[in-house]
């Protein structure tokens, strides 16, 4: 097996490309801590390790934040702890914690154009830097945004935000004044 990696705009965080499927077809996973990753037996073998921060589980790809040192004394742990997560055969979610989204049918005209636009335009975006980007609400004219993965605690998340998310939801959608980050 041949893990790649990539660098992603926060310098904490680095992407590994497993050469298969992590979450497929399902929504995207972020741990930011310990505590949270209990639902996913390959997210606990990273902060076993010792060295890891935060693990988002994207379609095809595993975005690990360091706590910190150097990438290069922290990067084979990690390969080595993904590599025999996945020779093993172990499964990257516990079946129980994997569930279907919600039904977005009764989002209001306004909400769903947003959502359509991040989920078509700008999640696809931020995935390829190995973070995410889910609405969390839209109320008088302020969408609010988690930012998840490599984007949280990135450098240039907020010049992202600003000047590229905000400006593309202002232009489809009129009703958006501006968007925030919530943690």
């Amino acid at each position: 097996m041949f893990i790649q990696t990539e660098a992603t705009p926060n310098p904490s965080t680095l992407k590994f490309m497993p050469g298969r499927e992590v979450m497929g077809t399902q929504a995207p996973m972020d741990f930011p801590n310990e505590d949270a990753a209990t639902a996913s037996p390959l997210a606990v073998s990273l902060f076993r390790t010792g060295l890891v921060e935060g693990v988002f589980l994207g379609s095809d790809f595993i975005a690990v934040t360091k706590k910190d040192g150097e990438w290069q004394h922290v990067k084979p742990a990690l390969l080595a702890a993904i590599m025999d997560h996945f020779v093993a055969g172990l499964p990257v979610m516990n079946e129980q914690a994997l569930s279907q989204p919600g039904d977005d049918s009764q989002d209001d005209p306004t909400v769903s154009a947003i959502k359509q636009l991040i989920n078509t335009r700008i999640r696809p975006a931020v995935a390829q830097d190995g973070g995410d980007i889910v609405f969390h609400d839209f109320t008088d004219g302020v969408v609010s945004l988690h930012m998840r993965g490599a984007c949280a605690g990135c450098p240039s998340a907020t010049a992202t935000l600003k000047q590229g998310i905000e400006n593309l939801l202002r232009h489809y959608v009129p009703e958006v004044i501006e968007v925030r980050a919530v943690i």
